[in-house]
């Protein structure tokens, strides 16, 4: 099923992107001529990480029957140097729950092959763009 991106004429900038049956706003900041209405791509971006990564451990952990309690994701983005080819997201996760060090170790190992993390790092993803 195709992701459909359409503008909001209410805001200068917003567009609300359709996903299946959900709604997610996305604009830019008001420095960018947007009003800060919704994340921006480049949020988007690094919440697919996050996200990826969060229910990839939780299923895994579910599978195994690790007892994880909570879940909680936090990226941050260094961008300063995405103009020469280099985007940095630093990734750390928080686990609650009676979980031993090697169940820890075991859920990190996990994060770091969530398929969106896989996309990023390891696969060539490429874009045709066509005007209709």
């Amino acid at each position: 099923m195709p992701i459909t991106v359409r503008r909001d004429a209410t805001q200068p900038m917003r567009h609300l992107v359709h996903v299946r049956n959900h709604l997610i706003p996305a604009d830019v900041s008001g420095e960018e001529g947007g009003a800060d209405a919704g994340p921006s791509p480049h949020d988007l971006y690094d919440a697919a990480l996050s996200s990826c990564k969060a229910l990839t451990v939780l299923w895994y952990a579910r599978r195994k029957n690790i007892p994880v309690e909570d879940i909680q994701v936090t990226t941050a983005r260094d961008d300063s140097e995405e103009r020469k080819g280099v985007y940095r997201l630093a990734v750390t996760l928080h686990l609650t729950g009676d979980l031993s060090e090697a169940q820890r170790a075991e859920l990190l190992s996990v994060a770091e092959k969530c398929p969106v993390h896989k996309l990023m790092t390891s696969v060539t993803t490429e874009v045709t763009t066509h005007l209709e």
